[in-house]
């Protein structure tokens, strides 16, 4: 028998491969599909079925890619909507892998069309129920992809199926859904690794509810929609083929003067951003790809890399998977063989946040532009006098940021707070002062943090 969870770091995407007599399948596949290739032939099983559990919104689904390698048939959710490839499922659709059983359940909600697959064990038992973005380990799916007018009633399906039809499975069903702690399908992901029907049901706070309408009025709101999410939606019905093909290195020589048409992403940490940068280059550290590149990279215009060393295979799989397939290479040597060839460079004042306090306590507040998220400001305090601009909506409220003084940005550690910098650079802004550090070591007697 085979079982194994594949997780995609950043995006907090798990996919499974399952299979028994040789013969196996995937659920969700990622598109740098071939983790699972490589695993199926490992153990000696063939990849028969690619099964999916709904259209996904955050990555690209690489069921099409794995198909072409394995042969294997794709089996669509979502069956409503205008699919380019695989048959779609019905509810109740039953296949034998092995001496394994996996039948369809339906479990609309998150999309209109979501499928559950339950897996019987070799004595006909119910072992696992693989729920997509139905139910998280403590919280539940998003239902406002449709659009706020429609998400009370994709709420109210979400409540029908998953106390109509995943909880009645019984509470030692193991629950293997789409994603895990971090992901934006969901705002409050457990970090339990594993959990059951029965853990659920005792600890997932959605799950408390009096009635239908209360569980309404807990799951029907907005969360942050990346402007990428659209891309995503219309690949994962067109399908879409993997180039295993790396970024090519390029001398400094041939990487400027590709820079002046395409978007150059530095994804080194801040302080050596702050250091020295390629002009107009915007900051994204290596592992704030998945969160935040589909944010502020286009996806019509080439992307060029600058990283830590001369191996860029991570940032390249993280962007693949956002829908990026224009990755036209990478600055060979980093940062030094742009320097060494005479190119200029750019640099981003920095701050600790200690010295941040004591400035403001001698000097008194000047123009702090705060980039945190409203969660965390509920959550970790906020600081008197500052501005808040979460950093997704930098680009959409530069108007309310001075220019004429200097302004110094804050987050949590110094990583969001670089990329707003980076922002605000490429547009004109000068006097942009990073704040290192983070709430741990604010003090300040002026501008109190207020919890």
């Amino acid at each position: 028998m085979l079982f194994k969870r594949i997780q995609s770091e950043g995006l907090a995407h798990n996919s499974y491969l399952i299979g028994d007599g040789r013969e196996a399948a995937v659920i969700d596949p990622r598109i740098d599909c071939d983790v699972y290739v490589q695993e199926a032939h490992f153990e000696g099983f063939r990849i028969r079925h690619i099964f999916e559990t709904h259209r996904h919104e955050d990555f690209v689904l690489g069921s099409v890619a794995l198909a072409a390698r394995t042969g294997a048939e794709i089996w669509h959710a979502d069956s409503h909507w205008d699919y380019r490839y695989g048959t779609a499922v019905e509810d109740g659709q039953k296949w034998k892998i092995g001496r394994l059983t996996l039948e369809a359940i339906s479990s609309p909600g998150h999309t209109p069309g979501s499928m559950s697959y339950l897996l019987y064990d070799p004595d006909g038992n119910p072992w696992i129920v693989f729920t997509g973005d139905a139910l998280f380990a403590g919280d539940v799916g998003r239902v406002d992809f449709m659009g706020m007018d429609r998400a009370p009633e994709m709420a109210g399906f979400l409540y029908d199926t998953i106390f109509g039809r995943l909880l009645p499975l019984g509470d030692g069903v193991m629950v293997c859904p789409a994603h895990g702690a971090g992901s934006v399908c969901a705002s409050e992901i457990g970090e339990r690794m594993w959990t059951t029907i029965g853990l659920e049901r005792l600890y997932n706070p959605k799950l408390k509810v009096r009635d239908r309408n209360e569980f309404i009025s807990l799951t029907a709101k907005k969360l942050d929609y990346s402007p990428y999410f659209r891309l995503m939606e219309k690949l994962n019905l067109e399908g879409v083929q993997f180039s295993d093909s790396l970024p090519v290195p390029l001398s400094a020589g041939e990487f400027a003067r590709m820079a002046q048409d395409a978007v150059v992403v530095d994804t080194r940490m801040e302080a050596a951003f702050s250091a020295s940068h390629v002009p107009g280059s915007l900051s994204i550290w290596s592992s704030g790809i998945p969160n935040f590149a589909g944010w502020f990279l286009p996806h019509d215009r080439p992307i060029l890399l600058v990283n830590e060393t001369n191996n860029p295979e991570q940032v390249f799989r993280y962007l693949v998977r956002l829908g990026y397939q224009n990755i036209a290479g990478f600055l060979a040597g980093g940062m030094l063989a742009w320097q060494m060839a005479g190119y200029e460079c750019a640099t981003i004042k920095t701050i600790t946040v200690q010295a941040l306090c004591t400035l403001f306590d001698e000097q008194g507040l000047t123009w702090l532009l705060d980039v945190r998220s409203e969660a965390e400001l509920e959550s970790a305090g906020r600081i008197t006098g500052a501005h808040h601009i979460h950093l997704t909506e930098i680009e959409d409220r530069m108007e309310e940021i001075p220019k004429d003084r200097p302004v110094y940005i804050f987050c949590g550690s110094g990583l969001r707070s670089m990329t707003a910098a980076s922002l605000l650079k490429r547009k004109g802004w000068e006097n942009l002062i990073v704040v290192l550090g983070g709430l741990a070591g604010w003090k300040s007697v002026s501008c109190p943090l207020k919890t």
